[in-house]
């Protein structure tokens, strides 16, 4: 099985690197660990138009941590599920594009991702990359989302 995990580095990524060292696999699977830097510029077609995509040094500054991004969650993978065949890439690109292309060029069984479980507005205005994944994906794509608290616990309904 070919699983692409997507990260950018952030508590969801690291909750969808967990889910994949953590859940049992085929023999001889293989995983490939892709982060995507986004373009500096924001493209006419991007949702994000309206804000713009990523500042210059953001941009930078991710491509600077890219490498120690992946190779945590390579590390914690080949400890967690030593079966697993581990690769790592980064690539430029809208994220949810490229991680739809790179998924059909591997020819990935599954994409794994976080989602930051963005409200209504929030996913209009920024746009949802999960979202854009599951619509456009080639196989089967696994979100994996932190859980919510139970009313109960939430501060708003103990009020």
């Amino acid at each position: 099985m070919k699983i692409l995990l997507a990260i950018d580095g952030s508590p969801h990524s690291v909750l969808a690197v967990k889910q994949v060292a953590t859940q049992p696999w085929p023999r001889n699977s293989s995983v490939e660990i892709l982060t995507v830097i986004h373009p500096t510029i924001p493209v006419l077609t991007e949702p994000t138009l309206m804000l713009a995509a990523t500042s210059v040094q953001q941009a930078q500054e991710l491509r600077a941590v890219a490498p120690r991004v992946l190779d945590a969650a390579r590390k914690q993978i080949a400890r967690s599920a030593p079966g697993l065949t581990v690769t790592t890439k980064i690539l430029d690109g809208v994220p949810a594009h490229v991680i739809v292309d790179e998924a059909r060029e591997w020819g990935a069984d599954l994409i794994v991702l976080g989602s930051h479980g963005y409200g209504f507005i929030t996913r209009m205005i920024l746009g949802s990359v999960a979202g854009a994944v599951v619509g456009d994906a080639p196989c089967s794509v696994q979100v994996v989302r932190q859980r919510v608290q139970d009313d109960a616990s939430h501060p708003v309904a103990n009020r």
